[in-house]
């Protein structure tokens, strides 16, 4: 990863690289890059990185503001045989304090604005680290970027493919996130490398335009980073923020093929699929992870592409382990008189790749077709260990089978349909197929999030554009459901969420109901 954009470079790739704003490390540098011109900032960035102490071995936390260029930076560290760990600038301070605790970081790389809030919080995150840049202007106690300008890169440092890489973190949406280690193994070799096949409609073509609007802190981006700069698509458009009238003009402008999405982003760009010129109309092919997408915003992006036949492909897994179910939606499978529960079926396991098996959550013994239980996964690609956290790490592990800590079914056809994760699970009904059910029948609302609490009904938390719901169409709504207590409505920046932009619902039921007891016993969280 040191030397990807090097090596992209001396092949020839002329993917254009457009940006919705400039690069936090390079704001000079305007919102259009060459894939040489990357090469150069990386190096550039290792330079600097070296002149401010870092050295071989060494861990670099960077915190920032979304962008990709928590790529550059990490493989700016990579290339000096530092080990990067990438950790989102949207983290509560208390909890970044705690994380750059566990990692105790020979530098520490972060913007003047994020210091001053964390400061301000009650969380001071210049101690927890040896030293600290700043990437825009002066901060008392540390280093600006732009005073280490000019010092050459050291000459790259290759490492052995199961030594430590990158360290990502996990969403965070049940407390503090886990610090996940991964190698050049792991992250690369049994994750990047197969997302470089060209797969018949599915693969990148090289005349593709691919849209990004992820989360860059997390390890998908890192992945993503390492397979799209090989397969060399014509265009690559980056966005960063959630806001669907400032992202338009630029989508407009260079209409995707390709688009992969933090579900968040789809639900907050939708109203641009309703629009004459709508800019999803060239895309044949959607890509979500993280979270759950619901049905009316599946069914929303694949109207609106003017492709013969667009697939929506999802994927579930996790940072620990990487992809480990694909399945792919179309036109017809969410069309309104498809089956509702069909989004919750994650499909089979990634052929080759990873095996499953459905398990009684006290006992761990193996469950039979049809029965639901805890989900445990088997890939080569599961990352090395929890930063500080070794004896969580192990407590997840039953011997090559990890504990996802998800609540799901197999099916008789080798299919995994999820239901809920352990924590949030209450026995009175699945709170995913729920929300879907509610979103489906209120097309109105951005978000239906149902919080499960012991001895009570469920209490449904409705996210509408200005706060309001009428409540006549809320009972409609309901109607034929399982008990539900009555509906919290708040707008979207009022829900607590991770840098992922999913819900933290253990935040949100203890502000909401001041309780933090779940139905769940949560060890696997």
């Amino acid at each position: 990863m040191g030397v990807l954009f090097d090596e992209c470079a001396e092949r020839g790739h002329d993917t254009v690289v457009g940006l919705d704003r400039p690069f936090d490390i390079a704001p000079e540098a305007g919102t259009a890059h060459s894939v040489a011109g990357l090469a150069a900032l990386v190096q550039d960035m290792a330079g600097r990185l070296a002149a401010a102490g870092a050295r071989p071995g060494d861990r670099i936390a960077i915190v920032k503001d979304n962008h990709w260029d928590y790529d550059l930076l990490a493989c700016a560290a990579v290339r000096i045989g530092a080990l990067p760990a990438q950790l989102s600038g949207q983290l509560p301070a208390l909890s970044l304090r705690l994380l750059l605790e566990r990692l105790a970081p020979a530098l520490l790389v972060t913007s003047s604005g994020l210091l001053e809030r964390c400061r301000a919080e009650g969380a001071d995150l210049l101690p927890a680290a040896g030293a600290c840049v700043v990437l825009d202007g002066e901060s008392p106690g540390a280093l600006a970027l732009e005073s280490l300008q000019g010092h050459p890169a050291p000459g790259p440092r290759r490492r052995h493919d199961d030594e430590p890489l990158v360290i990502n973190h996990t969403s965070g949406t049940t407390g503090v996130p886990k610090l996940v280690v991964h190698s050049t193994r792991t992250i690369i070799g049994k994750l990047a490398r197969f997302e470089t096949v060209r797969y018949p409609r599915i693969g990148v073509r090289r005349g593709d335009t691919l849209l990004n609007a992820s989360a860059f802190a997390h390890g998908r981006t890192f992945c993503w980073t390492a397979s799209v700069l090989c397969l060399a698509p014509r265009r690559i458009t980056i966005v960063t923020g959630q806001d669907p009238d400032a992202a338009d003009p630029l989508l407009r402008a260079h209409p995707p093929t390709v688009v992969e999405a933090l579900p968040a982003s789809f639900v907050r760009f939708r109203p641009l699929t309703a629009r004459l010129d709508n800019p999803f109309r060239q895309v044949r092919l959607f890509i979500s992870t993280y979270d759950a997408v619901h049905p009316p915003t599946l069914r929303a992006y694949l109207r609106a592409s003017g492709h013969r036949g667009p697939l929506w492909m999802q994927g579930w897994g996790q940072t620990e382990t990487g992809p480990l179910t694909f399945r792919f939606h179309t036109r017809r499978s969410v069309s309104d008189g498809a089956d509702r529960g069909a989004a919750r079926n994650l499909g089979r396991p990634v052929p080759f790749k990873t095996r499953l098996r459905v398990v009684d959550a006290e006992t761990l013994a193996p469950l039979p077709r049809g029965r639901e239980g805890l989900v445990l996964a088997r890939t080569a690609a599961r990352g090395l260990t929890y930063v500080g956290e070794d004896g969580r790490w192990a407590a997840k592990q039953h011997g090559r089978w990890w504990n996802t800590g998800d609540v799901g079914i197999r099916h008789r056809g080798g299919s995994v349909r999820l239901l809920d994760r352990e924590v949030d699970r209450t026995p009175l009904l699945s709170c995913l197929e729920t929300e879907d059910v509610l979103e489906d029948r209120l097309p109105q609302v951005l978000e239906c999030v149902l919080l499960a609490t012991p001895g009570e009904a469920p209490l449904p938390v409705v996210v509408t554009e200005d706060g309001t719901l009428d409540p006549k169409r809320w009972q409609e709504a309901v109607a034929g459901l399982p008990a539900l207590r009555p509906p919290t409505v708040l707008t979207w920046d009022e829900v607590p969420r991770t840098g992922t932009g999913k819900v933290r619902r253990g935040a949100l039921r203890r502000r909401l109901t001041g309780r933090t007891d779940t139905c769940g016993s949560g060890r696997w969280t």
